[in-house]
């Protein structure tokens, strides 16, 4: 018998290769003009992109955001192009969710990437709403062990889970939860949404819990409501389709976190991800505070061709970044971070 998790991975994947309007396009980041620099006093060639995430040197600010993961040879050639591309990339890989290693133990070995990126930032991935459904420290502990991670993801995925025919609905009290990991845990827990973004009150239930890295995830890029739309049991059940636009656009979560954050004490990784689809989008996010960008869907069909595939990707969305910050007159990231003057 299939497990059900493991299936419903396979029908995200199908889903998301048939339906060309899972895609949004509406993130906000079009809506933002930038200042042109005809003289920007730089040489290209010698600008820095790099960036520090969790101890570890990135070439640029990018995070190959999660995909999936479990059994079959397409999902297990899919996270080890993304993984072998991200070491030769210098950039950061996050899995996509861990859940089904727990009911199904074969699918651990797609989630077994160290080997195949031993520099790289590597994030392992659980849902937070499965603390209220058993899970506990031990999971954690062991999604961060198969990939000898850098860092646990807890994705929030209300709407997502709404949806689903089998969604976990109860997220009651969770974020006590999250406070009871997070000081246990031996890596560092990040708080992700997963395409409808995260309001200022949740980040505030963030930092109480301790979480110390947000990723805002807004909507505008890949659509889950709309995925799991295509997985419902009633072909009246409309529902994915009338909230597939539902939440914060990246923008909108980026211009509420980044305030809150640059007032909280300590140090702070805020993460943009939702609909960045170019190297101009990244340079705009980094703009409005984003330490680190996350890109999914731009790579799942070059992870499903060929590792140098996603290389070829990744280079050409690292061209366009330093090429933004070279006509932006920006000789660094830390001179376009939070630098509101270059927004027309």
């Amino acid at each position: 018998m299939n497990d059900p998790t493991d299936q419903r991975k396979t029908e995200h994947l199908k889903a998301l290769g048939h339906d060309a309007q899972i895609e949004r396009h509406a993130s906000g980041f079009d809506q933002l003009r930038l200042s042109h620099r005809a003289l920007p006093e730089l040489d290209l060639g010698a600008i820095d992109t790099s960036v520090q995430f969790l101890g570890k040197t990135l070439e640029f600010p990018l995070l190959i955001s999660s995909m999936t993961g479990g059994t079959g040879d397409e999902i297990m050639r899919i996270n080890r192009n993304l993984a072998t591309a991200a070491q030769a990339c210098g950039v950061a890989l996050a899995v996509g969710s861990q859940r089904v290693m727990f009911s199904n133990p074969a699918a651990r070995d797609s989630f077994d990437l160290r080997s195949y990126a031993p520099d790289a930032v590597l994030l392992a991935n659980l849902g937070a709403v499965q603390l209220n459904t058993g899970f506990g420290i031990d999971e954690c502990q062991k999604a961060v062990q198969v990939l000898a991670a850098d860092g646990l993801y807890l994705h929030l995925n209300p709407l997502q889970e709404a949806i689903q025919p089998e969604g976990d609905r109860n997220f009651a009290g969770l974020a006590d939860k999250i406070a009871a990991i997070t000081p246990d845990l031996n890596v560092p827990v990040l708080l992700k949404e997963v395409g409808t973004g995260l309001s200022q009150a949740d980040i505030n239930l963030g930092l109480k819990a301790g979480i110390r890295h947000f990723d805002v995830a807004g909507r505008g890029g890949t659509s889950w409501s709309r995925i799991e739309y295509h997985r419902r049991k009633d072909a009246n059940d409309d529902l994915g389709l009338v909230f597939q636009d539902w939440g914060l656009t990246t923008v909108e979560a980026l211009r509420m976190a980044q305030p809150l954050l640059a007032n909280a004490k300590g140090d702070y990784t805020l993460i943009a991800s939702g609909g960045i689809r170019s190297g101009i989008d990244m340079a705009k996010a980094v703009l409005l505070g984003a330490d680190i960008c996350g890109i999914a869907a731009p790579f799942l069909s070059a992870a499903q061709e060929s590792s140098q595939t996603v290389i070829d990707r990744i280079e050409q969305f690292h061209t366009e970044f330093r090429t933004a910050l070279f006509l932006l007159g920006c000789a660094h990231c830390d001179a376009l971070r939070g630098n509101d003057g270059l927004l027309l």
